[in-house]
C-alpha cells in the first residue's frame, strides 16, 4: 500500500517563496509509484493542504490531519522543504515530536543549533573546526562601532544570526556603514553576528545520507559577480559556479575531511550544503544549511547530478528510512 507523505513548503520567513519552489520540486521527483505526495502550505496565517485539483483545506494542528469530502487524510510522514523558521530552526520539527509524526532530516534540537549561526559555531569549536573571527550583539544591546572593527577588523560581514539565503547579509568596508548594515541584519532578526573577512576560494559543498552512509558531493566554487554570494548572486544568476571546485587535491581532501566532521559532529540527518573559505590550503567553517535549497538555481541539485545521485533516488531513499523508523 502506498504511504502519505505530507510535502511541507513555504514557511514565516523571507525564503518562503524559495521553499514553495524546492516542495514544488520535492514533488515532482519522489517517486509516485511508491508514495502519495501531498502539498501542505504552512504560513504565519493559515496551514493549508492543497489538493491536485487546487482546492484548499485547513490542515487541523491536533493531528496534522485534513478533513476531506471522502473522510480524513492522515500522513505516515512528512518531507520538510521549509528554509528558515519553523521548518529548519527546530519549531515545526518539535512539533511532529509532539505528535509522533516522523520526517525526514534533523532533530528538532540540531536543527535549532544549525540555524543558529552563533550557537553552531560554538558547538564545532571542540571538534578543531576552523572558523572566521566573530562578534555578536543582540537587539537592544549598546553597539560600539570601534569595538567591533578592533574585533573583525575591516571588511567585514554582517549579518542576521538566523537567517538564510543571505538575506540581512552585508559586506561593510568603511565604519560609517556599519550601522545601516547592522539595521539590514535586525530586520531578518533580533540578533547579529558579524564575521571577520576571510580572502579566499568560496565553496558550498553537500554532505547526504544516502544508502546508509554518509557521503561528501563533489564542492562548487563559488565566483559572485557581486561583492560576496548574495542572494542576486545565489538565485539571479550573478555568480559563476563551478563544480567541481577547482581545488588543489591537498585543499579537496582537507574540505572533505572536515564537510564529513561537521556534518557527524553536529548529528545531521538527510542533506545538507555547508558554506567554506578557504586560507590558504585551510577551509573555514561559514555556516550549514539543513534544509537546502532544491531549486534548479541551488547547489545541492548540481552537485548530486555529478555525484550520479538522482533527486528521485536521494528522495525515496530518506522517505523510506524515516519509514522505517516509524
Amino acid at each position: 500500500m502506498k504511504k502519505h507523505i505530507a510535502v511541507v513548503m513555504g514557511g514565516f520567513s523571507s525564503e518562503s517563496d524559495i521553499s514553495l519552489k524546492s516542495g514544488s520540486v520535492v514533488m515532482e521527483h519522489l517517486n509516485g509509484d511508491h508514495f502519495h505526495t501531498h502539498k501542505v502550505v504552512i504560513s504565519q496565517n493559515e496551514w493549508t493542504y492543497q489538493s491536485r485539483d487546487g482546492k484548499l483545506f485547513v490542515v487541523d494542528k491536533n493531528d496534522f490531519s485534513v478533513g476531506l469530502p471522502a473522510g480524513k487524510l492522515t500522513f505516515d510522514a512528512v518531507f520538510n522543504a521549509i528554509h528558515g523558521a519553523p521548518g529548519e530552526n527546530g519549531q515545526l520539527q518539535s512539533y511532529f515530536d509532539l505528535i509522533g509524526m516522523p520526517y525526514m532530516g534533523c532533530s528538532s534540537y540540531t536543527s535549532a543549533l544549525t540555524f543558529n549561526k552563533r550557537d553552531c559555531i560554538a558547538a564545532l569549536k571542540p571538534f578543531d573546526i576552523p572558523s572566521a573571527t566573530s562578534y555578536y550583539f543582540n537587539q537592544g544591546d549598546p553597539i560600539d562601532v570601534n569595538a567591533i572593527i578592533d574585533t573583525v577588523g575591516l571588511p567585514c560581514f554582517v549579518k542576521a544570526n538566523c537567517s538564510g539565503s543571505s538575506f540581512g547579509v552585508s559586506k561593510v568596508h568603511k565604519s560609517s556603514d556599519m550601522i545601516a548594515a547592522i539595521e539590514v541584519a535586525f530586520e531578518e532578526g533580533p540578533e547579529v553576528i558579524i564575521e571577520s573577512f576571510l580572502d579566499g576560494i568560496e565553496v558550498s559543498i553537500g554532505v547526504v545520507r544516502y544508502q546508509d552512509r554518509v557521503m561528501v558531493l563533489p564542492a562548487t566554487e563559488i565566483v559572485s559577480e557581486n561583492d560576496f554570494f548574495d542572494y542576486e548572486a545565489k538565485y539571479l544568476g550573478k555568480s559563476e559556479e563551478i563544480t567541481p571546485a577547482r581545488l588543489t587535491p591537498a585543499q579537496l581532501n582537507n574540505l572533505n575531511d572536515l564537510a564529513k566532521k561537521v556534518y557527524e559532529s553536529l548529528r545531521i540527518e538527510g542533506f545538507s550544503r555547508s558554506e567554506f573559505i578557504f586560507v590558504g590550503n585551510i577551509p573555514h567553517f561559514i555556516e550549514i544549511n539543513t534544509i537546502p535549497g532544491l531549486t534548479g538555481e541551488s547547489l545541492l541539485p548540481q552537485q548530486l547530478k555529478i555525484a550520479g545521485i538522482s533527486l528521485k533516488a536521494l528522495f525515496e531513499d530518506m522517505v523510506k528510512r524515516t519509514l522505517i523508523k516509524k
